[in-house]
């Protein structure tokens, strides 16, 4: 079974890859034999320095997907079979202070790009007749509302279906396309949560785990979905969220 499991000789690009969940996708992709490209609006050096220290073949990109065309240049001969896409942003405020700046900074960064970053990539493969995986980050706000994180919980809803309609799109085409769902994660992005006692708790007292989630445990579910184990999964979203969704 172990080369069901194997990405020796693929080479998979992952977005958002300098920190958090970015960081633990492409570190658990390298440990799975795939060559990594971080790319992100910020350095990716730690990243790098650990998939090198992990023995891992790496580079990096700098790349700011609050513009949603940035990634149209970066397929076209690169020889790419993996996509990750989990660059994203949230912004927090109660829907009725809520602000158009904040609507689209979110919305571009984490569905705009997400689509017109994932089609260039399409793009490439199909004129290259080759076969690769696509997968994306959603949320539990994908199906849940939420609260003061509108433009956030719309995007996510919207990661969720795009992964749908890309999937029946491409699947014959050979290239999968799937999401990961995370649950309540320690990552910069929860960080207020965290730190506010009552919703801390409040939170912990749902999730059947008894904990927060860590970035590695949805690395390990996104490496799942680009390996040759999954290669008959198609517009699935994984909730990888310690049985937050089963409660």
């Amino acid at each position: 079974m172990n080369g069901a499991f194997s990405l020796t000789g693929r080479r998979a690009l992952v977005t958002g890859a300098n920190t958090g969940i970015g960081q633990a996708i492409a570190v658990g992709l390298a440990q799975a034999g795939a060559e990594v490209v971080c790319a992100g609006r910020r350095s990716c050096d730690e990243t790098v320095a650990m998939v090198t220290a992990a023995g891992g073949k790496v580079s990096s990109v700098l790349v700011d997907f609050a513009d949603p065309m940035a990634g149209q240049g970066l397929f076209v001969d690169q020889g790419y079979d993996i996509l990750i896409n989990n660059a994203g942003m949230i912004r927090r405020a109660d829907a009725v202070d809520f602000s158009e700046e904040d609507w689209d900074a979110v919305m571009d960064v984490n569905l705009k790009a997400l689509f017109f970053t994932t089609q260039a990539f399409a793009r490439d493969l199909i004129a290259r007749q080759a076969a690769g995986r696509v997968v994306n980050i959603a949320s539990l706000l994908s199906f849940q509302g939420g609260i003061r994180v509108p433009s956030y919980t719309a995007s996510k809803h919207g990661v969720a279906g795009l992964t749908k309609l890309l999937a029946n799109e491409w699947a014959a085409k050979g290239i999968n396309v799937n999401a990961v769902a995370p649950g309540y994660i320690e990552t910069n992005n929860t960080t207020d949560l965290r730190a506010d006692a009552d919703r801390n708790k409040a939170i912990l007292d749902r999730i059947p785990a008894g904990r927060w989630g860590k970035a590695e445990d949805i690395a390990g579910a996104a490496v799942y979905l680009c390996t040759p184990a999954s290669a008959y999964v198609h517009g699935a979203i994984l909730n990888v969220d310690g049985g937050w969704l089963a409660r």
